[in-house]
């Protein structure tokens, strides 16, 4: 408890980390309210990908436009291509000034 004492760089209160969190609480509650579990699994997996999105520094809405457009080549029977693609971190459709923060988020995954 008073190991901020010793070390300077350790901050005497959670604000942070409280801070991050609250957005997961939230969410948490409004999933009592989805009307059944189905529902509520379908928003956590969407929630997690908009998520991703906001650590790799890619606009949600623009990649869900990009991704719901090219959904339906993916799904094709004899399609060749994988969906791993279409996720945030590996995302072609955002513009170069995001090429930094995209290379962060892939470090940030790999950890």
């Amino acid at each position: 408890m008073r190991h901020y004492l010793y070390d300077g760089r350790i901050f005497i209160d959670n604000n942070r980390a409280e801070n991050a969190l609250r957005p997961m609480v939230l969410t948490r509650k409004n999933m009592l309210f989805c009307g059944n579990r189905q529902a509520a699994e379908n928003t956590a997996v969407i929630c997690s990908l908009l998520g991703s999105c906001k650590e790799c520094g890619v606009n949600p809405r623009e990649w869900l436009n990009d991704v719901i457009s090219k959904l339906p080549y993916y799904l094709t029977p004899k399609s060749e291509k994988n969906l791993t693609e279409l996720l945030p971190d590996r995302w072609g459709g955002y513009r170069q000034s995001h090429d930094t923060r995209q290379t962060n988020c892939t470090r940030n995954l790999k950890l």
